[in-house]
C-alpha cells in the first residue's frame, strides 16, 4: 500500500473530534482532564491557552503534495484574527513537496485554545526581533529589550538593556574541576576554576518572529587548558521580555583526574534602587514564593507605616523616606543588609535557602522545602533579571546564588552542578573482577547479563543539555507574574497537531491507527496500552529517576524480591533504549495525543540523545547498551544512537539540539569499521582493514533510520541513492532479511554480501527495522526489498516444517510477540487471512501474564510506598505496545476471531 493507496482506504476511519486523557502542567505524569483534539485544528498539548504570551515554537505535518515549498502561511487564532507567524520547511516528501513545518508565533498574542495554520500570507508582527551586526558584537532586538552577544573571548551576554537602561550584563558560563573526586587533608589536590571561551558565533534564525544566535565554544582553566566544548543557543521571539538559551557540552575530561566541582551560568545585575526597594524573589515549589529585600523595613521594633511595608512586600516603590516613621528612618543604617542568598537543591525532595551579610560571616538558615521551580529575581523597582531552568530539581544536584545585592552589582549563578554537591565522578563502577579476557568476559555476561571490557566503561563523548530563561524586567514582578513565569519554565507549553490530522498525512509510515474502543477485544487492547503508560509515568517518580545523568531515562528489568528495578545488576540497570521504548511512546502519542504520553517521551529522548550517545572520542557515532552507568557496557552500537528514536521530538517541536543530534549520526555507519560488535562471539573471524559487519537489526536499521532523516530534512538525493542502493542489496540476497549480517564498505557506502546460510536474530527487529522498513516501502519502489521484507514477516514465527521448506534448515527465534507485527504486516499486504490469526496467536504467545494489575508495597519492605508487578520490563512493554499498536492497524478484523484474545488481555 503507498501513501496515496493509504489515504484513500479507510484507515482513517473519523474527523470526529479525539478524546483525550493530559496531564496537568504541575504534574504532568498525573491522570487529570480529557482534552478535546479538533480536526483540523491545532491546540496547546495540556488544553489551555498557557496564562502568559510568550513566544512558542511548533512542528506541524502534511501529505505529500499538499504543501509547495513556496507557498506562504498564516495562523489564524480562535478569535478569528490572523497572528504574526513566521514558519520554515524541515523535512520534503520524495515528490519534493514539504512534509513537516516548524512554526513560531511572537510573544504577546492571544491564539486561543483552538487555532489553525492557512495557505496565505498573514501580518508581520509589530515589533519585529532584528539582528544588527557589528564587527564585535550581534545585538538582538526584540522590540522590548537588547541583548548584545560578543563574538569572541568570555562573554556570552554582553548586556541585557530594557528602555535604554542595562539590566544585565557580563553573562558567562563559569565552573570548577578538581584532580581527585573526594578531597582529604594532606592529599595533593588541585582545584581550579574555568570559564566559557568562545570559538564561533552564528546567525542561526534572524526574523521577523523568531531569532536563533547559535554560540560553539569550550570551557578555558585557570591553566589555559580548554575542555568540555559546547553549544550554546539564544533564542528570541519578536515582543518578547524573555529569552531561552539552551546549553549543551561534552564531558572531554579524563576520568580519573577531571572531577566537576561545578557549573553554572552566571550574570550580573546592576543595582540602582535604594536597598529596600531592592527585591529577591525565590520560587519554591508549587506557587510557593520567597521574598524579601536585602534590607527588610518589616518585623522591626519600630514601625515605618503600614504603606511603606505593604509596598516592600508587593515588591513596589516605597513612599518617600520622609514620610516614613522617623523612629524608623533614622535608624535605616543599623538594619543588617542581607548580600547574599543562595538556595541548594541536593536531591529530588529537598531544598534550602540561606542568607548571610557578607562573606566571612555565618549563614543563616532562612527556610526549606521539597521541590523547587529553579526561579529566581534579582532586582529592584526599576529592573532586574528573572533567571530561571528548566526541571531544575529533577537534574539535582544544582543551586541558585544572588551574591552582593547590597552593592551596585549583584551576581546571579543558575548552577547545574551545584559547588556545594560531591564532585562530579564517572569513573566504572567496578575494577572488572579480572574478566580480562573474551571467555571470561562472556561468562560474567551470564550472571549479570553484563558486557564487560576494560577501558569501554568510559563517559569521555557523552554529553548533557541545560535549558534557561532569562527574562529582562522593568521593574519588581507581581507575586502572580513571577509563579506564572516559573511554571512556563518548570513546563513549557507546548502546540500539537489533532491524532487524526497527523495520521491523515500518512508520516513515519502511517502504520497505526486512532484508539478504538468498538469491541471488548480492542477495548482491552486499548486498556493494557493506556495502563502501562500511566505505570511507567508513576514509576518515574515513585523510584526516584531523576539526577544530572539520570533523568528522564528508566530502569530495564525489575527484581520482584527487593521491590526495586534492578539498579545495580549489570545489563539489567537503565534502559538506555533497548528495545525501543522511544518509539513506543511516541507513537503512542501520536494516535492519542496524550500529555502526559508525549511529556514522558520528550524527556526520554532529551535524555538518550545525550547520556546515552557517544559525541566524541574513540566511540563516537555509537550508543551505550543497557548497564549500571549509561555509558558503562562494552556494546557499543547503532541501535541505540539511531535518528529513529530523535525523529519524533525534532519534527514536533523543531528541538534544534535534537536536530544536532541527528547530524552527528548521519555517517555514523563509518564507525562500524573501527568497532565490531560481534568480536566476543566464538569462531568470529577478523574483518579486512576498512571494513564493517552491519546487523542486519542492530545496525542495518539504525542506518536506514539515519539517511532517510538526512534524506528528508535536507532533500539531497545522495542520501535516496545510499538508501536504494542498500535496499537493493538486501532484496537481491537469497535469504534477504535471514542474511544475519552483511560486511560493510563505510567509504563507498556499500553492503557485501557474506554468502553464508540463513541467519536469524531475535533482535532484528526491535531496534526500529521495522519501523523503518514500513516508511521506506511507502516511499522507495524497490520491489525486491518489499518481496524480502514480506517473506521475513511469513517465515520468521512460521513452524518448522515451513522453515525447513523454504530454507533447508529452521530456527527457533524468540520474541516472537515483538515479531508479530511482522506476520502482520505481510498478512495485511499480501490479504492473507489465516496468517493474520497467525499473528494475533504469535501476539499473545509470549504475553500471558496472570496479572496485570499493580500492587502496591509499603511498611518494612520498601524504603518508600510503592507500586509493583512482579514480572514488569520494560523491553516487553515496548514491543507489546508497539506490535499492539500496528497490529491493531494491520489486521484489526482477524482480532475478533481469535477466541483466547480476551483471556489473555484480561485485567
Amino acid at each position: 500500500m503507498n501513501r496515496r493507496e493509504f489515504l484513500r482506504s479507510g484507515a482513517v476511519a473519523t474527523s470526529l473530534p479525539l478524546l483525550s486523557s493530559a496531564a496537568s502542567s504541575a504534574n504532568p505524569s498525573s491522570s487529570s482532564q480529557q482534552i478535546l483534539r479538533k480536526a483540523g485544528q491545532l491546540s496547546w498539548l495540556e488544553g489551555k491557552e498557557p496564562a502568559l504570551k510568550l513566544g512558542r515554537v511548533w512542528g506541524k505535518p502534511w501529505a505529500e503534495g499538499e504543501l509547495k515549498r513556496a507557498e506562504l502561511l498564516k495562523l489564524r487564532s480562535q478569535m478569528g484574527t490572523y497572528v504574526p507567524l513566521q514558519s520554515w520547511p524541515t523535512a520534503f516528501w520524495p515528490d519534493g513537496s514539504v512534509k513537516w513545518t516548524a512554526h513560531a508565533v511572537a510573544g504577546g498574542y492571544t491564539l486561543g485554545e483552538h487555532f489553525s495554520i492557512e495557505k496565505g500570507r498573514g501580518p508581520q508582527p509589530q515589533k519585529a526581533v532584528k539582528i544588527h551586526r557589528g564587527a564585535r558584537y550581534f545585538t538582538v532586538d526584540t522590540g522590548v529589550f537588547k541583548c548584545v552577544v560578543p563574538t569572541r573571548d568570555n562573554i556570552l551576554i554582553s548586556r541585557l538593556e530594557r528602555n535604554g537602561k542595562v539590566i544585565a550584563q557580563d553573562a558567562r558560563l563559569v565552573g570548577m574541576r578538581q584532580n581527585l573526586p573526594d578531597i582529604e587533608p594532606g592529599q595533593n589536590a588541585k582545584i581550579e576554576s574555568f570559564e566559557s571561551k568562545i570559538k564561533q558565533v552564528q546567525i542561526e534564525q534572524e526574523g521577523p518572529v523568531r531569532a536563533v544566535i547559535k554560540v560553539d565554544g569550550v570551557c578555558r582553566t585557570e591553566s589555559r587548558r580548554e575542555w568540555l566544548p559546547f553549544v550554546l543557543r539564544m533564542i528570541f521571539y519578536a515582543g518578547d521580555d524573555s529569552m531561552k538559551i539552551t546549553h549543551s557540552f561534552i564531558y572531554d575530561g579524563d576520568d580519573q583526574q577531571d572531577f566537576i566541582r561545578a557549573m553554572g551560568l552566571e550574570a550580573k545585575v546592576p543595582m540602582r534602587d535604594a536597598l529596600y526597594d531592592r527585591h529577591i524573589r525565590i520560587v519554591g515549589e508549587g506557587h510557593g514564593l520567597w521574598a524579601e529585600s536585602p534590607r527588610g523595613i518589616t518585623g522591626l521594633r519600630r514601625d515605618p507605616g503600614q504603606a511603606v511595608k505593604a509596598a516592600q512586600i508587593a515588591g513596589e516603590p516605597t513612599p518617600v523616606l520622609e514620610s516614613w516613621d522617623k523612629r524608623v528612618s533614622s535608624r535605616l543604617h543599623w538594619v543588617p543588609v542581607w548580600n547574599d542568598v543562595t538556595l541548594t537543591q541536593l536531591n529530588a525532595n529537598g531544598f534550602t535557602i540561606r542568607k548571610r551579610t557578607k562573606a566571612g560571616h555565618a549563614w543563616i538558615d532562612a527556610d526549606q522545602g521539597g521541590r523547587a521551580a529553579g526561579v529566581a529575581y534579582v532586582g529592584g523597582i526599576s529592573g532586574g533579571l528573572l533567571m530561571g531552568m528548566r526541571d531544575f530539581w529533577q537534574l539535582h544536584p544544582v543551586q541558585l546564588d544572588i551574591r552582593d545585592c547590597g552593592t551596585d552589582m549583584a551576581r546571579a549563578t543558575l548552577w547545574f552542578w551545584s559547588p556545594e554537591a560531591p564532585a562530579m565522578d564517572v569513573r566504572f563502577y567496578h575494577d572488572g573482577y579480572g574478566a580480562d579476557t573474551y571467555e571470561k568476559q562472556l561468562d560474567a555476561l551470564n550472571i549479570t547479563y553484563e558486557d564487560y571490557e576494560p577501558g569501554f566503561g568510559q563517559a569521555y563523548g557523552i554529553a548533557r543539555s541545560s535549558e534557561f530563561t532569562l527574562q529582562v524586567l522593568d521593574a519588581t514582578p507581581s507575586r502572580q507574574a513571577l509563579v506564572d513565569m516559573a511554571d512556563d519554565i518548570r513546563l513549557p507549553a507546548q502546540v500539537v497537531s489533532a491524532p487524526q490530522d497527523i495520521l491523515k498525512t500518512a508520516v513515519f509510515g502511517g502504520n497505526w491507527s486512532l484508539p478504538d474502543r468498538s469491541t471488548a477485544k480492542k477495548a482491552a487492547l486499548e486498556g493494557r496500552l493506556d495502563w502501562m503508560v500511566d505505570f511507567y509515568c508513576a514509576q518515574v517518580d515513585q523510584r526516584h529517576w531523576y539526577g544530572f545523568w539520570h533523568y528522564r531515562n528508566v530502569m530495564h528489568a525489575y527484581d520482584p524480591e527487593r521491590h526495586v528495578w534492578r539498579y545495580d545488576i549489570g545489563g539489567y540497570a537503565w534502559d538506555n533504549s533497548e528495545l525501543s521504548p522511544d518509539l513506543w511512546l511516541w507513537y503512542s502519542f501520536l494516535r492519542t495525543g496524550d500529555a502526559k504520553v508525549f511529556r514522558l517521551a520528550e524527556a526520554m529522548t532529551r535524555h538518550n540523545r545525550d547520556v546515552d550517545i557517544y559525541h566524541a572520542g574513540r566511540f563516537k557515532g555509537f550508543g551505550t547498551r543497557h548497564n549500571v552507568q549509561h555509558w558503562g557496557c562494552s556494546a557499543k552500537q547503532l541501535r541505540i544512537s539511531t535518528a529513529a528514536y530523535r525523529r519524533f521530538h525534532y519534527f514536533l517541536t523543531a528541538d534544534e539540539r535534537t536536530g544536532d543530534v541527528m547530524n552527528e549520526v548521519i555517517d555514523a555507519d563509518e564507525a562500524l569499521a573501527t568497532l565490531n560488535a560481534t568480536r566476543k562471539l566464538p569462531g568470529e573471524e577478523p574483518l579486512e582493514k576498512g571494513l564493517g559487519r552491519m546487523g542486519v537489526g542492530t545496525d542495518l536499521g539504525s542506518v536506514f533510520a539515519n539517511w532517510l532523516t538526512a534524506w528528508e530534512r535536507s532533500g539531497d538525493e545522495r542520501y535516496r541513492q545510499r538508501l536504494e542502493n542498500a535496499m537493493r542489496t538486501v532484496g537481491a540476497q537469497e535469504h534477504g532479511f535471514f542474511s544475519g549480517s552483511f560486511e560493510y564498505d563505510p567509504d563507498k557506502k556499500v553492503l557485501i554480501p557474506v554468502g553464508r546460510g540463513p541467519s536469524v536474530s531475535h533482535l532484528s527487529t526491535v531496534f526500529g527495522l521495522t519501523e523503518m522498513c514500513t516508511e521506506l516501502n511507502q516511499l522507495l519502489d524497490i520491489p525486491e526489498f518489499k518481496r524480502a521484507w514480506l517473506r521475513y514477516g511469513r517465515f520468521y514465527g512460521a513452524s518448522e516444517q515451513q522453515q525447513q521448506q523454504e530454507f533447508g534448515e529452521s530456527f527457533r527465534p524468540s520474541l516472537i510477540n515483538a515479531h508479530s507485527r511482522n506476520t502482520a504486516y505481510t498478512a495485511h499486504h499480501e490479504k492473507d487471512e489465516q496468517l493474520a490469526l497467525r499473528a494475533w496467536r504469535e501476539f499473545h504467545r509470549e504475553w500471558r501474564r496472570p496479572d496485570l494489575r499493580s500492587r502496591s508495597i509499603e511498611g518494612p519492605a520498601v524504603l518508600n510506598p510503592v507500586a509493583e508487578v512482579d514480572w514488569l520490563s520494560t523491553n516487553e512493554c515496548a514491543q507489546w505496545g508497539l506490535a499492539a499498536i500496528q497490529n491493531l492497524f494491520l489486521i484489526p478484523e482477524a482480532l475478533e476471531q481469535y477466541e483466547e484474545a480476551l483471556t489473555s488481555l484480561r485485567l
